[in-house]
C-alpha cells in the first residue's frame, strides 16, 4: 500500500508511542524526529484551531533540519471541554482536576495533522465526541495513581481501562482520540503526489 510514497524518506514528527504504533499501521519503514518547539499558541485562537496550528509549528520545526526527499508527518491532539483546552497535565492535582471536570459530560477531541514535503504541504483535523460516564473520587484518584496521565491531552487514555470502563459513547473516529486520524490521514497520503 501508499506506492506512492516509495520516493520519500517518511518521517514522524511525534515521540508519541500511541501516535508510532497507529502509524506503523499504515507505513512500515519511517524515522521518527521529535521537535523541539514550545507548544504553545496565541491565547486568542479559537480552541478548534489549535491543534494544526500546534502541527504546522512541529512541522516548520522539523523540516528545517531535513534533506529533499522528505515526507513529514506531524501532529497534536487536544482536549476541548466548554470551548477549553486541555492539554497534558503537569501533575497529578492537575489530572485530578481535568478528569473531574469531564466526568458526566461530553467533550470534543480534534488531532491537527500537517504533511509536508519540500514541494508541497497540507493541513487538517479530525473531531471525535467522547461522552464519559460519572467517576467518583476513589476512581479519579486511582486512575491517576495507576495509570501514565501525564502525557496524555485531557489526563487519560481511550485505550486503556478509562476508555474500557468510562467511554460511555463515541461520535467519530477512535484512533484519533489515541492521537491520529488513521483513515483520514491515509485518505491524504493515497493521493498525495
Amino acid at each position: 500500500m501508499l506506492s506512492n510514497l516509495k520516493a520519500y524518506d517518511i518521517i514522524l514528527g511525534s515521540g508519541s508511542p500511541r501516535r508510532k504504533e497507529l502509524f506503523s499501521k499504515l507505513i512500515q519503514e519511517f524515522k521518527i524526529v521529535t521537535s523541539g518547539s514550545e507548544e504553545n499558541y496565541p491565547d486568542t485562537m479559537a480552541a478548534e484551531e489549535v491543534p494544526v496550528y500546534l502541527s504546522k509549528m512541529k512541522a516548520d520545526d522539523i523540516s528545517r533540519h531535513l534533506n529533499d526527499h522528505f515526507l513529514l508527518i506531524a501532529a497534536d491532539t487536544v482536549v476541548i471541554s466548554n470551548g477549553e483546552v486541555q492539554g497534558k497535565p503537569v501533575n497529578e492535582e492537575e489530572a485530578r482536576e481535568m478528569l473531574k471536570k469531564l466526568s458526566g459530560t461530553t467533550h470534543e477531541v480534534i488531532s491537527g495533522v500537517t504533511i509536508k514535503s519540500s514541494e508541497h504541504e497540507k493541513s487538517f483535523s479530525d473531531l471525535t465526541r467522547v461522552s464519559i460516564a460519572r467517576l467518583s473520587d476513589y476512581e479519579i484518584r486511582w486512575y491517576v495513581k495507576n495509570c501514565q496521565v501525564l502525557d496524555k491531552a485531557g489526563a487519560y487514555g481511550i485505550q486503556d481501562w478509562f476508555g474500557i470502563a468510562k467511554v460511555s459513547d463515541l461520535q467519530g473516529s477512535y484512533y484519533n482520540v489515541m492521537g491520529l486520524p488513521t483513515e483520514k490521514l491515509y485518505r491524504v497520503l493515497v493521493n498525495w503526489k
